[in-house]
């Protein structure tokens, strides 16, 4: 396994892997009190934060904030309107313990709203020992316009490039944090559960791409304890850990976080899987997310992912699940098909309806128009190629477009990842078998740290356009490549204005378009 020094010490550190106590040695001797053997014992007695913590699913008085123990203990989060943390604010969790993982998640509510909150978190032992604290700061929802900043962006650790210790590790959430954002809209394949790493990868050009590995990254996950070590294996990253703890998230999750283009009642035909379920798979999948993320599932509609987050009068998000209620992918070419299901497609329509926000961000973690094979006759996402009249999957998304122009519902704005590139979709009937809708926006970017792909082509059937696409000239290249992306949503507080950034890895922007406030 290819571990550094310091990368092997701030794994023992996160509690990840054993580090044998020669290993820790500085080389230095030791004082003949063994004040150093005293010290480390009084380390061990006290709980440890090993994974930083993260904040998520912001409302106008609060959110949730996620931390990880390495022993049970009791969440305990501080705020306060300033990092001195004078007088501060005190919240009192439940114990972190190993049915979750060591996991938790902790809701603050009565915080002021527009407002830039510093959090604390500390863990209390069962024996009153409590950890060093991890403090983190994020953005109340605001109650009146104000200026937004919303990124996105999905795909990490996939392909075969993980943590590269030779460049930094992922430092593209670094550049993401650097520009402060209000929101972090994470679109999906979270994680690479169905992607082994090897120590080594040997590109094209001969150069050598090194990875950190750990035990849980060596093989597809398929208990419970390795889909949780795929989440923590991200979290080794220390820019990754370092954004979770400047930006509030709302995460979806897709195909990757339990095997690639899974869809329920699959049986699996690939040999390194020894259970062939997907949906014994997905379970596994379903709870380690859920206990790895700042998200809680009693808080989406249908206890598992799809939900909205209000952000004050001018931004509503949506965040879908086109995974768990899909039909198969070879079963996409007929009358009817499903990618939301009924129950998410009529939420969906009821929300959009209800919803006062100035602009509507509808967060898919599959793209509408862009066909995504899944062997010769099979098709992951809504397009199957077939640029004439709705077809399958495509039914559903109709019965959405057409419905929110019957109830003149204005300021939709699609976001997307998955295909690992980035890229500016126009949506015009003009253009369209299919004319019953408005013309729209979709908006793809990615990945953030995986092989580079695409571009993919184009269905017809909703008429869309490639206004701009960035994708590398081959496939699978990687993120040494320069083709990382995200994206960046910009809402001006006076106009109510949307503008549309696509970035790469180094925060250059290489496409933009603004949008007008829809007129009331």
């Amino acid at each position: 396994m290819y571990l550094s020094r310091r990368t092997l010490l701030r794994s023992a550190a996160l509690g990840l892997i054993a580090v044998p106590a020669a290993a820790c040695s500085t080389g230095g001797s030791n004082t003949a009190s063994g004040s150093s053997a005293s010290s480390t014992a009084l380390l061990r007695d006290r709980p440890v934060l090993s994974h930083g913590v993260a904040a998520g699913d912001v409302r106008r008085d609060g959110a949730l904030i996620w931390a990880r123990a390495d022993r049970p203990a009791k969440l305990v989060v501080e705020t306060s309107a300033s990092e001195s943390f004078t007088s501060p604010t005190r919240f009192e969790g439940g114990m972190l313990t190993p049915a979750t993982d060591g996991t938790g998640r902790l809701r603050l509510t009565g915080l002021p709203a527009g407002e830039q909150i510093h959090y604390r978190v500390t863990l209390e032992g069962e024996d009153r020992a409590t950890s060093e604290p991890v403090t983190g700061v994020f953005r109340t929802a605001p109650d009146k316009a104000s200026d937004i900043t919303l990124q996105w962006s999905g795909d990490t650790a996939g392909q075969g490039f993980g943590i590269n210790p030779d460049i930094g590790g992922m430092k593209i959430f670094d550049t993401m944090a650097s520009r402060d954002p209000h929101l972090f809209l994470h679109s999906g394949d979270v994680v690479y559960a169905d992607g082994p790493l090897k120590e080594t990868v040997t590109l094209p050009d001969g150069r050598i791409w090194r990875n950190v590995v750990t035990e849980s990254k060596s093989a597809v996950a398929q208990t419970l304890d390795q889909y949780r070590g795929q989440f923590a294996y991200n979290l080794l990253d220390e820019n990754y850990r370092r954004f979770n703890s400047s930006v509030a998230q709302i995460v979806q999750w897709d195909d990757h976080e339990t095997v690639n283009n899974w869809y329920p009642g699959e049986i699996l035909d690939l040999p390194e899987y020894t259970e062939k379920n997907v949906d014994v798979l997905a379970g596994h999948a379903f709870q380690a997310f859920h206990e790895w993320q700042p998200v809680q599932p009693t808080e989406a509609v249908d206890g598992r992912v799809y939900r909205k987050i209000g952000y004050g009068p001018l931004l509503d998000v949506f965040v879908l699940d086109m995974r768990s209620y899909k039909d198969a992918n070879d079963a996409n070419n007929g009358p009817a098909g499903r990618i939301l299901g009924a129950e998410q497609t009529r939420w969906l329509i009821d929300e959009l309806g209800r919803s006062t926000a100035t602009w509507k961000i509808i967060a898919n973690d599959l793209p509408l128009g862009l066909v995504v094979p899944d062997g010769d006759t099979a098709y992951e996402a809504v397009a199957q190629g077939d640029p004439g009249q709705p077809l399958g999957r495509e039914t559903e998304v109709a019965q959405v477009l057409s419905a929110v122009k019957a109830k003149n519902v204005t300021g939709i704005v699609w976001l997307t990842a998955d295909v690992h590139y980035t890229a500016a979709h126009h949506y015009s009937p003009e253009r369209a078998s299919y004319k019953d809708f408005d013309e729209f926006w979709e908006f793809v970017s990615g990945p953030l740290n995986a092989g580079g792909f695409g571009p993919n082509k184009l269905d017809g059937t909703f008429g869309p356009e490639a206004v701009f696409v960035h994708a590398p000239p081959t496939p699978k290249a990687s993120p040494m490549e320069g083709f990382q992306h995200f994206g960046e949503v910009r809402i001006d507080g006076a106009t109510a204005d949307l503008t549309v950034d696509l970035l790469d890895a180094a925060g250059t922007v290489l496409y933009t378009k603004t949008l007008s406030a829809p007129s009331k």
